[in-house]
């Protein structure tokens, strides 16, 4: 990658600046506090945006840099990538999103994922170099050549990446730690207990033995099933009956009404009956009772009679008193002319009498007429009412019949019909009795079915949730066969990325720290645990810590410029901002000659404050764009 054009328009003490930088050495020179480092933090800021945050500093650089006087914040950075691409960036440092364009100025920027916090992310995406990473690399500034701690370990750990995987951001070590700690977590092992594996393995032999328990439901269940249908059959059997007995009621109590009716009709004859033979009765009796009248009058007057014509007899033979002979004399003839107005009285009374009873007779005789009229006609519809109720029976026999023909025999409908209304009650409170009774059994049944069919679905569960565990368990078992796989794949990968590019990198490492240092350390090696570390004239590993200043920048130097091309796909721009400070002369021209001996795909851009660099160049006679700020 190289930079070939900056435009600053307003960007911290810089305004209105623009530069040209060719495609191999760049010097910049500038006294101090002229802006170099400013200069150098617009084109980081031009990839990566100017944060907000304050990262533990005093201020961010987004307010350091930000012109006081409200001028414009913004600048303009063209580059062009290794494969030829040449891309223009404009950024406004205010908003956190840049435009960038294309080689034919089209705006690609939704080309590229947009970071929520960090915005358009196109510089990694081009460069697969992050901000952390092009700061330890790239990015070498005076007071940063040697690596903090934290830095060191972010260097660190890519390139230890590097040689264990091949792959600056894919740790070996990391990646078996995590395919261990994933098998532990998302499967577990024989020495694990509440792991997914355990757990399934748990939950299955828990569901099989729920499932062993429920085995035997299906038979009670197909019990169950047998006897509700045999008691619904005898609820239905009994619902017939009783709507049959309901029937019958119903007909009863129409025949009842009907046959009091006929009793009542029955009394009626009766009472005719009666009444007409007390009317006969009485007819007799008072003909009777004349007759005993007539006859006992004329008893008692012919004895009377006989008496005194016995006196008279008597008194012509016996010597009597005159005067009593004169008193039974006319005693005799007043008796007799009393017996005569008494029968001619007595004449004409019977005849009265005998004119009244016998209209009284025809009286009673027409009334025993019209009683018996009415009786007969009483006998008729009494006869007619029998008759009907007799077919009213056998129509309301033959309807029970036919209605309940498919439901009951006619043997049992003939048996109930023939039963009287009382008996028909008596039947039907049974029948309810046994209905009810027959309903709680239905209910206790059906509950049970209902508490059968609960554990069936349980039981269905219980296999549905077998077949799922099952399933969960081979996905766990394919899932921990992959990962041992994939460890074991990984592990025989990281052998060979081992034996063919550590030493590589070791081998260039020590290759550019021996031209630097003149040859007075020639081996070199960098690892996660102890960092960088040289070997000295006695063979001692030390770590370059414990060196002088210069000595330590100029192994860090080296590191920096190692890492940077084994990290990065792109040949990046080497970017060193007073890093030879403490370089003494020597040390300087053989950085500078093995930079342009080396790095030649390299766009290097130095700031610097001295002449000695430009004065080495030349003496070196080597090629390089000079540019005063």
């Amino acid at each position: 990658m190289k930079i070939n054009y900056l435009k600053i328009n307003g960007f911290g003490k810089i305004k209105n600046k623009e530069i040209n930088l060719n495609k191999n050495i760049n010097l910049i020179y500038g006294e101090n506090e002229s802006g170099k480092s400013t200069l150098l933090k617009f084109i980081y800021c031009m990839f990566y945006g100017a944060s907000k945050n304050k990262n533990g500093k005093l201020i961010s650089d987004f307010e350091k840099y930000k012109p006081w006087n409200g001028e414009e914040f913004s600048g303009k950075i063209k580059y062009t990538l290794d494969n030829k691409e040449e891309y223009e960036v404009y950024r406004e440092f205010s908003k956190k999103n840049p435009k960038i364009f294309n080689q034919n100025l089209e705006d690609v920027s939704k080309q590229y994922n947009i970071d929520k916090n960090k915005g358009n992310q196109f510089f990694y995406e081009q460069t697969k170099m992050d901000e952390l990473l092009f700061q330890n690399t790239n990015l070498v500034e005076q007071q940063n050549v040697v690596l903090d701690s934290s830095n060191q370990n972010v260097l660190t750990q890519k390139i230890t990446n590097l040689l264990s995987s091949g792959e600056d951001n894919i740790s070996y070590k990391k990646v078996m730690e995590n395919l261990s700690k994933k098998l532990i977590q998302e499967v577990g092992t024989e020495r694990t207990s509440d792991r997914p594996l355990n757990q399934v393995l748990d939950k299955i032999k828990k569901t099989e033995e729920e499932k062993e328990e429920l085995n035997n439901i299906s038979n009670i269940y197909d019990e169950l099933k047998v006897q509700k249908k045999e008691i619904k059959n005898n609820i239905l059997n009994i619902e017939n009956e009783i709507n049959l007995i309901n029937d019958i009621k119903n007909y009863k109590e129409k025949e009842k009404i009907e046959r009091e009716k006929i009793n009542i009709n029955n009394n009626i004859k009766k009472e005719y009956t009666e009444k007409i033979i007390e009317l006969k009765n009485k007819n007799k009796l008072n003909k009777e009772n004349k007759k005993i009248d007539n006859k006992k009058i004329n008893i008692i007057n012919l004895v009377i009679i006989s008496l005194l014509i016995i006196l008279n007899l008597i008194i012509n033979f016996i010597n009597l008193p005159e005067i009593i002979n004169n008193i039974i004399i006319i005693s005799t003839i007043i008796y007799l002319i009393f017996y005569f107005i008494f029968y001619l009285n007595n004449k004409i009374k019977n005849k009265k009498i005998n004119n009244k009873n016998n209209l009284e007779k025809i009286k009673i005789e027409k009334e025993i007429e019209i009683l018996q009229n009415n009786l007969k006609y009483k006998e008729n519809e009494i006869s007619k009412e029998q008759e009907l109720l007799k077919n009213q029976y056998k129509s309301n026999l033959e309807n029970l019949k036919n209605k309940y023909n498919s439901k009951i025999n006619d043997e049992e409908i003939e048996k109930l019909f023939s039963k009287n209304l009382e008996q028909i009650n008596s039947e039907y409170e049974q029948l309810n009795d046994i209905y009810n009774n027959k309903k709680i059994e239905l209910n206790t049944i059906e509950i049970q079915e209902k508490n059968t069919t609960n554990k069936l679905e349980q039981k269905l569960k219980c296999e549905e949730e077998l077949v799922y565990l099952t399933e969960q368990k081979e996905e766990l078992l394919n899932l921990e066969k992959n990962i041992n796989m994939a460890k074991n794949a990984i592990e025989e990968a990281y052998k060979e990325m081992k034996n063919n590019i550590t030493p590589k990198f070791t081998e260039e490492l020590s290759k550019l720290i021996e031209k630097i240092t003149n040859g007075k350390y020639k081996k070199a090696k960098f690892d996660n645990e102890e960092g960088l570390t040289i070997e000295r004239e006695n063979g001692e590993y030390i770590n370059c810590n414990k060196l002088s200043i210069g000595t330590n920048d100029q192994m860090y130097l080296s590191l920096r410029l190692s890492a940077s091309n084994e990290i990065s796909e792109e040949k990046m721009p080497i970017f060193l901002d007073e890093a030879f400070a403490y370089y003494d002369d020597d040390r300087l021209k053989n950085i500078l000659s093995y930079i342009n001996e080396y790095y030649k795909e390299n766009q290097v851009i130095i700031f610097t404050c001295s002449n000695r660099e430009k004065e080495i160049l030349d003496e070196l006679n080597i090629e390089y764009n000079f540019i005063t700020i």
